[in-house]
């Protein structure tokens, strides 16, 4: 606990934010790129102060909201896991009432964030909660879970879209899939981590999935990504700035695999974090491509 938490003197309230993850930024950064690319391409590169602020304020929500989900759901599983058998709910020090209170004031929290977007955007925002409080069950039934984690994560693009424009488009639909992919990949090098333990306590993961053919499906799901992010660019007549930002995206990728070449788990950790900077290039590309 060598962070800010650790220096909260009310107990409930430090395990709460324990539990939140809210020491450890990268999954609200994670989960809000793909809204504010939505945001930035629907908007022409223009998104308003508003907006910005309420997919803001609701992906740190909704991070906290499907992390407290998470160790709900996993209580039992994550004391057998050396990375996570130190989480409050796993060690004891939050009691599951509390837990699931605080999550019923979060989902209330990211509840009012929506009622401030157009309805259609409040029925998309409902079903990408669903999405993502459902991802911990996934992990036990389904041999890709990170596909349903990549559906729930990219989910923030039409619901971006549509507080924009109204309306979904095909633009829409391919930036989905290309936050989709994105998420497969770089949560396939967060599960390298994870391999041995998932194996232990038998849930699944596509690091599991993909075995010695790991680091071809992350380069796949990466080069996927970028092609998709080049054909939304031609589809929308954005510059050459928006042209280099992606391919510098494609570099930072290929660094990524770099980095991971050996499955050393520290690096697998640092690749992993150094998405959030992936996501700023692409928002980038999207603010200065018009």
């Amino acid at each position: 606990m060598n962070t800010w938490i650790g220096h909260v003197p009310i107990p409930w309230l430090r395990e709460s934010l324990l539990l939140m993850r809210a020491d450890r930024p990268i999954g609200t950064w994670l989960l809000l790129w793909p809204a504010l690319w939505g945001l930035a391409a629907a908007s022409q590169g223009r998104p308003s102060w508003s907006l910005l602020v309420i997919f803001s304020l609701g992906a740190f929500v909704m991070r906290s909201a499907g992390c407290v989900a998470n160790d709900i759901t996993d209580r039992d599983i994550d004391p057998l896991v050396t990375r996570t058998r130190n989480r409050p709910l796993a060690a004891g020090r939050i009691s599951l009432g509390a837990a699931r209170r605080l999550l019923f004031f979060l989902l209330t929290v990211a509840l009012v964030l929506g009622l401030l977007l157009p309805p259609m955007s409040l029925a998309l925002c409902v079903a990408g909660a669903l999405l993502a409080l459902t991802y911990p069950f996934a992990k036990r039934f389904i041999p890709v879970p990170q596909l349903h984690l990549g559906m729930a994560f990219a989910w923030g693009v039409p619901i971006a879209w549509v507080a924009v424009t109204q309306t979904l488009t095909l633009e829409t639909w391919l930036l989905f899939l290309a936050a989709l992919t994105w998420t497969m990949g770089f949560d396939t090098i967060y599960a390298l981590m994870d391999r041995a333990d998932d194996l232990k306590v038998g849930v699944h993961s596509t690091a599991i999935f993909f075995g010695r053919f790991d680091l071809a499906a992350i380069g796949l799901l990466y080069l996927v990504t970028v092609v998709l992010l080049w054909i939304i660019g031609q589809r929308m007549a954005l510059n050459g700035y928006y042209d280099a930002l992606v391919l510098t995206a494609l570099l930072h990728g290929l660094w990524q695999l770099h980095r991971i070449r050996h499955r050393a788990t520290e690096m697998a950790l640092r690749a992993f974090l150094s998405n959030k900077w992936f996501g700023g290039i692409v928002f980038a590309g999207f603010i200065l491509g018009v």
